[in-house]
């Protein structure tokens, strides 16, 4: 990764503010560490700063002719550098660049805000087992933290999202104007308004998908993912491919692999699902308006697994993610799997509802779009989308590591068992039998065998316990005498009910 600035434009044309500016006449490791930490600190959220060996200010301005480092110390001063670095906790790196200015040679240290911050400096770096402190830049001092500056410190001790960095391989204009108007219109944004009067910065600024200092003002990652045309350029493999091998030989395999800005990838994706994949049964029922209708999937469900998918992704991870599409299930797959905060009774349970957001700008972004809902909102709609169609509900896999995620979506009984439809259709005819229909069974069964009011429900072709349209006939029967529980007067549905001499006689007269 280079220095975002040459040394001309450093110390001649006041680019980069002087609190950002650190200048050191001779190398001192044991100072020149503690700033290095200040820097990646980065407390007031500066973008970091450079420090120059070899040179000194006075009044905000380099001393000119600058005193130099020799050249041949340069190598070992680097050396010396990459040593006491480590000793920093987190280890941070720098960038150096030895560059000649006034004829002499100077070393140029550029250090980043870092992205494990807070970073703790050795009080004294050359002592063995030194006490490590926090250290900032106030103005243009390095100082050491007081017990308020910590607290602030470790209150930004989360990493910062992948998401969310900056991507040092990107320019200003990898990001397309084009993509970026596309996405204001679909969420009806204000910023249309005065839209071609903004520059790309100023936008990209608006849309938080660019951040940096002003010399190194570069993209997000979660800008390139959403507003480049080939995000996969940047981060390999940031792609959906859909398998589906509907025929179990393995003829007629048709393989699609789907690139582009993520939001695109994933709405292309569905498109084909729905288009290649999903089915519809209809079916008529004797007496009855309205027809049946079974999908082999719920779309709905897809569409939130897939999206769920896209949004905890690590686009750091060279892995697509997969949907292979079989005979009689649907498989999607991504990499990493949940994080631990998600137990793996959880997972049974369906109820994953994370603590720790992968990809927070992404999500943002895609709920803005309307493809996915709130925060740990998905996996419940799609289970009850799933109970809406009838399905049988997913299945979850992940490994003990966690190395990957996999939703197995099994197809509607009705699409793999051709007894499905008769079997839906007998039920249904149970259900829509009259109140006088089932009196007239009840006393037909009873008339030739003693049953517990369960027993009877049962051997009548229902499921479950007694339903109250059931029970409530019972009931009557019993207060007109026609029936009667033979162990007890109490209505228990594990008494046995018997029918009187002349019960059915007595049914028969009314």
């Amino acid at each position: 990764m280079a220095i975002p600035i040459s040394i001309e434009t450093l110390l001649n044309e006041n680019v980069v503010e002087l609190a950002r500016i650190e200048f050191k006449e001779n190398w001192n490791p044991e100072t020149t560490l503690k700033t290095i930490s200040a820097f990646a600190n980065d407390i007031d959220n500066w973008g970091g700063g450079y420090i120059v060996l070899g040179a000194n200010e006075k009044d905000g301005k380099v001393v000119r002719p600058v005193k130099g480092i020799e050249r041949g110390s340069i190598d070992k001063i680097q050396k010396e550098l990459l040593r006491y670095c480590k000793f920093l906790k987190p280890v941070y790196i720098p960038q150096t660049e030895p560059v000649n200015f006034d004829g002499k040679m100077l070393l140029l240290i550029w250090c980043p805000g870092g992205y494990e911050r807070p970073y703790a400096c050795p009080k004294y770096p050359s002592t063995k087992n030194s006490e490590k402190n926090y250290y900032i830049r106030k103005l243009s001092s390095t100082i050491e933290a007081t017990d308020l500056d910590v607290k602030e410190l470790l209150s930004l001790s989360h990493n910062i999202p992948f998401d969310y960095r900056i991507n040092p391989k990107a320019e200003m204009n990898d990001l397309k104007r084009s993509r970026i108007y596309d996405y204001l219109q679909n969420i009806n944004s204000s910023l249309l308004i005065n839209v071609d009067d903004l520059s790309l910065n100023q936008l990209a600024r608006n849309l938080r998908i660019a951040d940096g200092p002003t010399e190194y003002y570069k993209p997000l990652n979660v800008g390139l993912l959403f507003f480049n045309d080939q995000p996969h350029m940047f981060f390999p493999y940031s792609q959906i491919e859909v398998v589906n091998i509907s025929d179990p030989t393995g003829y007629g395999m048709v393989e699609r692999v789907f690139q582009s800005p993520i939001d695109v990838q994933l709405r292309n994706a569905l498109d084909y699902i729905r288009s290649n994949v999903i089915a519809e049964k209809v079916f008529k029922v004797s007496g009855q308006a309205e027809a049946i209708r079974i999908k082999n999937y719920s779309y709905e469900a897809i569409e939130e697994f897939l999206s769920n998918a896209i949004y905890h992704k690590s686009y750091q991870i060279h892995e697509p993610i997969t949907v292979r599409i079989e005979s009689d299930k649907i498989e999607i797959t991504s990499a990493p799997g949940p994080d631990r905060s998600i137990t793996d009774e959880d997972i049974k349970n369906f109820q994953m509802r994370t603590r720790r957001y992968r990809n927070r700008r992404i999500g943002d972004f895609l709920k803005e779009l309307h493809l996915v809902e709130g925060r740990n909102t998905g996996i419940p709609t799609a289970i009850r989308e799933t109970k809406k169609n009838g399905s049988p509900l997913p299945i979850f896999l992940t490994d003990e590591d966690r190395t990957f995620f996999s939703v197995i979506i099994p197809i509607h009984e009705a699409f793999i068992n051709n007894d499905y439809l008769n079997s839906k259709l007998e039920n249904i005819k149970k259900k829509r039998r009259s109140k006088d229909e089932i009196k007239e069974l009840i006393l037909e069964t009873l008339d030739k065998e003693s049953y517990s009011a369960n027993e009877l429900y049962r051997s009548l072709g229902y499921s479950g316990n007694a339903s109250k349209t059931f029970r409530e006939i019972i009931e009557e029967l019993i207060d007109e005498n026609i029936i009667y529980n033979s162990s007890t007067c109490a209505r228990d549905s594990n008494n046995v009910l018997k029918m009187y001499d002349d019960g059915l006689k007595k049914y028969e007269k009314k």
